[in-house]
């Protein structure tokens, strides 16, 4: 039987780990003097450029629940969730690894900066936390289904209750988790909402993928879902809150930003998706697999992990907005060459991590 592979994934993953790339350069670069949200260019770039990181949780936890399903029809779900764990684990493993300053260290100049979550540590502990949800939904896809959606909605619903809450109390390794205030990019909450999300529409596409004019109806609930979170979440969080007077819904509607980068997924997803036979170019395939390699080398190359010395610090924030343009260009060309011909994503570390892992599992 002939297999429908989903390639508007990687279409979406490539599209994205671009949109990082060059998001990453233009606003570490770019003088400050041409940050303006008045000008129409840079405030256009800065909204889509927040599209991208709810894109990349939310294709995260799609992409690997959906494997992970496949995997319960060939009898392999045990082995999938392991992966997962793995994989999950690895991910945070290079998450506080980039952030090592190795050189200061060796000077002596300690501090706990490199303890701070980006984007590797979430998606990484949102792997383990899907993993974790299937185990308890005792492996039953409905119930992790409608688990998943809920705790999404939960989720960015009560963003209000616990954006600002004081963890002092917790030791800083666990704190930055869920708190901002020790410099931390994302935290695990609201941004595993996405992830949630993501998992949740997994189980549409296992349960319906070969279904008569699937395809129609996704792409179609996909934009007028989207565009409903987008143009009139708040309108429906205000009306419910008149409703029940819960004031959970007016705070979540006078600071909607969860839903409404929701529905800029979901228009990506129905855009990707509607062109997918036309987009599937064998290079944008390859960039969407490669997005950890391609993250990684971009790391250090802007950011100067390890050594300290990245684009931050040997060119900062001076570029004219046509420098910032052409750079980025030059940028995104030599970080996928980079990734493509010179690095073996994880092989090595991911083939090591598995043996610990099979080891430490024997033992027990």
């Amino acid at each position: 039987m002939h297999k429908k592979r989903l390639y508007f994934i990687d279409i979406i993953r490539a599209f994205a780990i671009l949109m990082m790339l060059q998001g990453h350069f233009i606003d570490t670069l770019l003088a400050t003097e041409y940050r303006d949200l008045t000008s129409i260019p840079f405030s256009i770039w800065s909204y889509f450029r927040g599209i991208t990181a709810p894109t990349f949780f939310t294709i995260s936890g799609l992409i690997f629940t959906y494997l992970l399903l496949k995997a319960k029809e060939r009898g392999e779900t045990n082995l999938r969730m392991r992966k997962g764990l793995i994989r999950g684990f690895f991910l945070i493993f290079v998450g506080y690894l980039l952030r090592i300053p190795f050189l200061r260290w060796i000077t002596g100049d300690f501090n706990t900066y490199f303890l701070v979550i980006d984007v590797l540590q979430c998606i990484g502990l949102s792997l383990i936390l899907i993993v974790t949800l299937y185990f308890l939904c005792a492996k039953n896809t409905l119930i992790f289904s409608v688990t998943n959606f809920f705790l999404g909605i939960i989720i960015f619903l009560t963003e209000r209750m616990y954006y600002d809450l004081n963890y002092e109390n917790i030791p800083i390794v666990f704190s930055n988790y869920i708190s901002k205030n020790n410099g931390s990019i994302f935290t695990i909450i609201p941004w595993f909402g996405y992830v949630a999300f993501g998992a949740f529409i997994a189980t549409l596409f296992h349960g319906y993928l070969k279904k008569p004019k699937f395809k129609t109806n996704i792409i179609f609930s996909f934009f007028v879902t989207g565009c409903v979170l987008i143009f009139y979440s708040s309108h429906i969080l205000v009306s419910i809150y008149k409703l029940t007077h819960i004031e959970i819904f007016l705070k979540s509607a006078s600071y909607n930003y969860l839903f409404t980068r929701l529905g800029n997924v979901l228009i990506y997803f129905a855009f990707f998706y509607a062109l997918e036979k036309y987009l599937k170019f064998p290079l944008v395939l390859k960039i969407g697999q490669k997005t950890l390699s391609i993250y990684v080398i971009h790391f250090i190359i802007i950011y100067g992990s390890f050594t300290g010395l990245g684009l931050n610090t040997i060119i900062g924030r001076n570029l004219t907005p046509i420098q910032a343009i052409l750079g980025a260009i030059v940028f995104l060309i030599t970080v996928c060459f980079l990734s493509f011909f010179y690095v073996r994503t994880n092989t090595f570390l991911y083939a090591n991590l598995r043996r610990i892992f099979e080891k430490t599992k024997s033992l027990f």
